[in-house]
């Protein structure tokens, strides 16, 4: 017989979005010393998804295992984006530690660090091996952000042999019916439906119905969705990206949305792509003057 597992529910939680629902739910009994890293990992990655970089950088001292060291290093590298060169030195530093260097948290917050770098090819040195859920699904999107739909569907083949009820092997099988598209689209707005009657509403959610939802022409609803993730968190770059193009679509302002998202996050692809389209229209407007 199986042991209990006792961390499904953070688990899940932090899969779905509910990142304070994962802290407040982090007072587990009965959990061995692997277990208490693995909890403190989702619970110091759930205050890295809400913002709190310095918590978890002053919370976790040079003692902590590795799977925590590796969770406050990405907690430097968002944090302090003019020091990321040194950060992701410390980063390849590590890895090739022969000690530390095959840790899956370590290899799959080098994944994470690489995508925000665009340096896709660099992520997968790390994470192509897999060796666990979290990996094999950030595998999917890395070779989706490569336009790679063969391979993203040879790793959600991988997903559904090991467990295919698993919340991320749902979530990978969603993204890539969207990346997809066609018939596929409809098959991901009922994998988010699902979510939504088993578990807490989460702006992840609402925003992949949303998607699915403006794939298939129905923006009013889309619309809904995403002003519902709104309220839920305001400054969501996700939300308010989602917002922008389903305001477009509706024949309504999308200023407030994007000077939103240019406030809450400037680097974003769709500010950067916006003012770019700006600089060039105040260009050609000088030429012509």
């Amino acid at each position: 017989m199986a042991a209990p597992d006792h961390l499904f529910g953070l688990r899940n939680s932090f899969y779905l979005g509910a990142y304070q629902s994962a802290i407040n739910g982090s007072e587990i009994p009965n959990l061995s010393s692997e277990d208490i890293i693995e909890r403190d990992t989702y619970v110091h990655r759930s205050y890295i998804a809400l913002g709190s970089y310095q918590l978890v950088i002053n919370e976790i001292d040079s003692s902590a295992p590795t799977a925590l060291q590796a969770v406050k290093l990405l907690a430097m590298y968002l944090s302090f984006p003019e020091n990321k060169e040194a950060t992701i030195d410390s980063l390849q530093e590590w890895l090739g530690d022969a000690a530390i260097g095959s840790n899956p948290t370590l290899r799959l917050i080098a994944g994470i660090i690489y995508i925000h770098e665009k340096d896709y090819s660099e992520a997968l040195k790390h994470t192509h091996s897999g060796g666990t859920m979290e990996l094999n699904a950030l595998n999917v999107q890395i070779y989706m952000k490569m336009h790679r739909l063969d391979h993203a569907e040879k790793q959600l083949r991988i997903m559904q042999q090991n467990d295919e009820d698993h919340t991320l092997t749902q979530l990978a099988n969603a993204w890539l019916n969207l990346a997809v598209g066609g018939s596929k689209i409809q098959e991901s707005y009922l994998i988010f439906q699902d979510f939504s009657e088993k578990y807490q509403m989460t702006g992840l959610v609402l925003n992949g119905k949303a998607v699915c939802c403006m794939h298939m022409g129905n923006f009013d609803e889309a619309e809904s969705f995403l002003l519902e993730a709104l309220n839920k968190d305001a400054k969501n770059a996700e939300t308010l990206s989602n917002l922008i193009v389903c305001s477009l679509h509706l024949g309504k302002s999308s200023t407030r949305y994007l000077s939103q998202l240019k406030l809450s996050h400037p680097n974003h692809l769709l500010v950067e792509r916006a003012t770019a389209a700006e600089d060039n229209f105040e260009r050609a407007i000088q030429a012509i003057a």
